[in-house]
């Protein structure tokens, strides 16, 4: 039995320009992983499944198109094994449709421990092909650290200067469709998805202010969607010590940076009590995969 943390990916900024011809829209954002996450176990069985538990698992099938199971059918086929014999469990931690990676998050880490537990000769690059099966977040949440995303995401820079930066995430427990979200970035007008020069300062006081000065294009356009993100945002920005309030990807989750750990553990707390009906969690950003 192999178990391995799928971390949340946090879009720490997220430009988008007009969508293209294909449909897709050109972007670069900077990613970070957290020190929190879904949990995923692999062991031998006779048959592939996927079993689903955790406090967030009644919102997801088992079975059908999961993300998990199509990325470990496509490593069947690109290592020409057949589909894994593997049971897996997934430990849902994270909110669904939360604008944190979770699908593809949970997919990478199956894939890595997979390789593992069956033994399979195929390196990091043929891995990544496998995880872009899923979709332009695979790759990049298979190598699960920080780095640049440009094209549709699919172009993977190296951000090793992110320093670990003290968090919290905040969901108002409600889902945002990025579809819909994209439908009304869409509807109004648009920038570009320019990627700004890296900041000089990698202190994360450096990296913080450098932060403040980026934005995520969809975030306005999700709070006509999910009009909670508002009241996530604005509860955040009153907290003591706050140095950046922002939504990560299409939403609904909302992230807060501090420079000071007894801050953020004192947002937790304070926001924890005031709004119990939201998931509100203490993580560090910047976390790194072994």
């Amino acid at each position: 039995m192999l178990t391995a943390l799928a971390p949340a990916k946090v879009n720490l900024c997220l430009h988008v320009g007009p969508v293209r011809a294909d449909g897709y829209h050109p972007l670069a954002s900077l990613v970070a992983f957290a020190d929190v996450g879904d949990v995923v176990t692999v062991e031998p069985a006779d048959c592939l499944s996927l079993t689903v538990t955790g406090p967030f698992g009644a919102g997801l099938d088992g079975q059908g198109d999961n993300l998990i199971l199509r990325a470990l059918r496509a490593l069947g086929e690109a290592t020409g094994t057949g589909e894994p014999h593997l049971k897996v469990t997934l430990d849902k931690r994270l909110p669904i449709a939360a604008g944190l990676g979770g699908g593809s998050s949970d997919a990478g880490a199956a894939l890595r421990l997979a390789r593992t537990a069956l033994g399979l000769d195929i390196d990091d690059a043929a891995l990544e092909a496998v995880a872009a099966v899923i979709g332009a977040d695979g790759p990049m949440c298979l190598r699960a650290r920080s780095a640049w995303a440009e094209g549709i995401g699919d172009r993977l820079i190296d951000a090793s200067w992110v320093p670990p930066l003290h968090a919290v995430l905040v969901n108002p427990s409600v889902a945002c469709s990025t579809g819909a979200v994209y439908r009304a970035y869409d509807a109004r007008p648009v920038g570009a998805a320019d990627r700004p020069a890296d900041p000089a300062d990698t202190t994360p006081t450096g990296v913080i202010r450098w932060l403040a000065a980026q934005r995520n294009d969809l975030q306005d356009p999700a709070l006509t969607v999910a009009p909670a993100i508002t009241d996530a945002l604005a509860d955040l920005a009153a907290c003591p010590g706050v140095g950046l309030v922002r939504m990560s990807g299409s939403g609904a989750t909302v992230f807060a940076l501090f420079e000071s750990a007894q801050d953020a553990d004192e947002t937790v707390r304070t926001l924890g009590a005031r709004r119990p009906g939201w998931w509100v969690t203490r993580t560090i950003l910047g976390h790194q995969r072994p």
